[in-house]
């Protein structure tokens, strides 16, 4: 059975996702895919995308605002992008979008039933009955407008969606897997993620299992004009809210307001150990790709936080402004994208993912080693301060070919540029 696993806070922002960068995420994003689906499957694919913290981790790896609820809509536009030349390879399908794009979400599942043979109407009445629960059931003072769907070719599926609170400038974004739902209606979220709003209506959980059967009988008897007000006053009697005992049991994620990444937000041993392992680890593992112009020490500092996020635990995602560290941010935040190392990064995990397919899964290999010496080297690793860590990667960044929403990097850069 689901049950809510936490929550958290996710600033608004605004903007749009630059096309240099939307390119590379829905490659990058592509192929972080293929390698968790070709060494893990694609059921726990599904499983990563309903987990809220590492759908974080995994848009700040590929370069967006480490911090903000952006990262929901660019995820799953570069998924939709970058998944669907291999969609039938795969067995991996992305529906809807934001705003018009979800309304398209019942209609891309019917094109989809009828191409591969899955439950188009179960499917169908998956995607309106979470879009239900989420803005009628569920009443937090977020109104939705984004509604993700992915699904398998066994038809199985993992929902991910984000609603809005201008007033508050917040977002929370709600994630809902089928592999563990046995109702529809009785605690079915995976996660939910967003800002704290006080006691909110929560009618899936079950100890309001009395005020939904008594909604059911008001709908039935006076119709569905009345059934919000209705539902106002059925639910005080019954009031879902857990009690704070098992409150302060649930994960809750934090996404703070300031823009900068500081060393509260970071795990710095695990850093240590990431940049350990690239140093240590890497030469012995990509003696060939070290030889390659453009590819360094660098790229392979990239490649473990990648590799991190294809093996990594679900524990080791409560801290995704980490993974930012990995190719910067797009607002300059920790550092502007260092396109060279970018490329570079896709090329290696193409490589690997070519290779693989061949029947050499070497280099897919070594980058799990890349991630377990990481895991191994966190107690004795040490390493620069976060602020001298990124102070190096801005000073470097012209050579890295940086690149931000403010433009090109170069030597002369203002390093007290702000976003």
């Amino acid at each position: 059975m689901a049950r809510r696993t936490g929550s958290a806070d996710l600033p608004l922002h605004n903007g749009r996702v630059p096309a240099w960068l939307a390119g590379r995420m829905a490659t990058l994003g592509s192929v972080i895919c293929q390698a968790i689906v070709e060494h893990y499957g694609r059921d726990e694919l599904l499983c990563r995308l309903a987990h809220p913290f590492w759908f974080q981790s995994f848009g700040s790896v590929m370069g967006m605002d480490w911090h903000s609820s952006g990262i929901t809509t660019s995820v799953i536009g570069a998924l939709k992008r970058g998944l669907d030349p291999l969609k039938d390879e795969l067995g991996i399908y992305v529906c809807g979008g934001r705003g018009r794009h979800s309304r398209r979400t019942p209609d891309e599942l019917s094109v989809l039933g009828d191409r591969v043979g899955v439950d188009s109407e179960g499917l169908i009445r998956a995607s309106r009955l979470v879009a239900k629960v989420d803005s009628a059931a569920v009443q937090d003072g977020f109104d939705l407008y984004l509604h993700g769907f992915f699904v398998t070719r066994e038809g199985r599926w993992t929902v991910v969606q984000q609603g809005m609170n201008g007033e508050k400038r917040q977002a929370r974004r709600y994630h809902w897997h089928s592999g563990s739902l046995s109702s529809f209606v009785d605690q079915p979220h995976a996660a939910i993620e967003g800002p704290a709003q006080g006691e909110i209506i929560n009618l899936t959980d079950r100890r309001a299992e009395k005020s939904r059967s008594a909604q059911l009988d008001l709908l039935a008897s006076l119709g569905p004009d009345r059934i919000v007000k209705e539902l106002l006053s059925q639910s005080q009697p019954d009031s879902p809210a857990a009690p704070p005992s098992e409150q302060l049991s649930l994960l809750h994620l934090i996404m703070p307001d300031h823009h900068d990444l500081r060393s509260s937000d970071v795990f710095t041993r695990r850093l240590h150990a990431t940049l350990a392992a690239a140093a240590e680890q890497g030469p012995v593992d990509f003696p060939e790709l070290l030889l390659t112009p453009g590819v360094g020490a660098r790229t392979v500092q990239s490649l473990a936080m990648v590799a991190e996020v294809v093996h990594g635990a679900p524990y080791r995602f409560q801290d995704p402004g980490r993974f930012s560290l990995a190719l910067g941010g797009k607002d300059r935040q920790p550092f502007p994208v260092p396109i060279k190392v970018y490329d570079e990064t896709i090329t290696v995990l193409k490589s690997a993912m070519q290779k693989a397919k061949l029947g050499n899964s070497e280099l897919l290999a070594a980058l799990k080693r890349l991630d377990d010496q990481s895991r191994r080297l966190e107690t004795s690793a040490r390493g620069p301060s976060l602020e001298t860590h990124i102070a190096r990667e801005r000073a470097r960044s012209a050579e890295f070919g940086g690149l931000s929403v403010f433009g090109s990097e170069s030597p002369e850069t203002d390093e007290t540029a702000s976003s």
